[in-house]
């Protein structure tokens, strides 16, 4: 397993074991349902959690805040992003429902009370969060269309409610009628090759 406590100062003991607990779990199901490329399950630390944890070094949620995650595949970004905020609501939602189950047999096995799965599509979330997550699930015009209005107007964080997206390669062509968009690049935070490419970009949401 990776060394967490190199990227994230607080991480504590109890944090560090769940992260240990997430690859048998993941290896045991994919086994039944692939939800990870099985060539990627050997680095299953760097290209799935780290790169979960990506959205956290930009921004730190505060204690109270209701995150979505959109399209949660597997879990990722939302099950590294809950263990690392116990303090955080998450809503992870999928339309696929294989997948939904392999997050609910993850958050069950690890039982992160602050976990909320849907096997829904994200137009039918019927409650409005702070912020949507995701990685590569779509661009950013359909996301904007469909987390935008699940989006709080009441802003508790330092940042305004919006998008936290992991998205990767030239993304200027993607966010040309989103000029409010801030992009950061995770080679700055991580120092794996595979970080080169990859970003968070942040877009509020008004």
């Amino acid at each position: 397993m990776l060394d967490f406590t190199k990227y994230f100062d607080n991480i504590n003991g109890n944090q560090l074991r769940l992260f240990s607990e997430l690859l048998p779990v993941y290896k045991h199901w994919n086994t039944q349902i692939n939800v990870i490329s099985r060539k990627d399950m050997d680095a299953f630390y760097t290209h799935h959690v780290l790169h979960a944890l990506g959205i956290a070094k930009v921004y730190t949620f505060q204690p109270g805040t209701r995150v979505m995650d959109v399209g949660t595949g597997g879990g990722f970004p939302g099950i590294p992003l809950a263990i690392l905020f116990p303090d955080v609501e998450f809503h992870l939602i999928d339309s696929i429902g294989k997948k939904i189950k392999v997050v609910n047999t993850v958050v069950e096995a690890l039982k992160l009370p602050n976990v909320k799965t849907y096997h829904d599509r994200v137009e039918h979330f019927s409650s409005t969060v702070d912020y949507a997550v995701c990685r590569a699930v779509a661009p950013m015009e359909t996301l904007v269309y469909w987390a935008g209005k699940k989006i709080a107007k009441t802003h508790r964080n330092t940042w305004r409610n919006g998008l936290l997206c992991l998205k990767g390669g030239d993304l200027n062509e993607e966010l040309k009628n989103f000029p409010k968009a801030k992009i950061y690049a995770l080679r700055d935070y991580f120092t794996d090759a595979f970080f080169q490419t990859k970003k968070v970009v942040y877009l509020p949401i008004d």
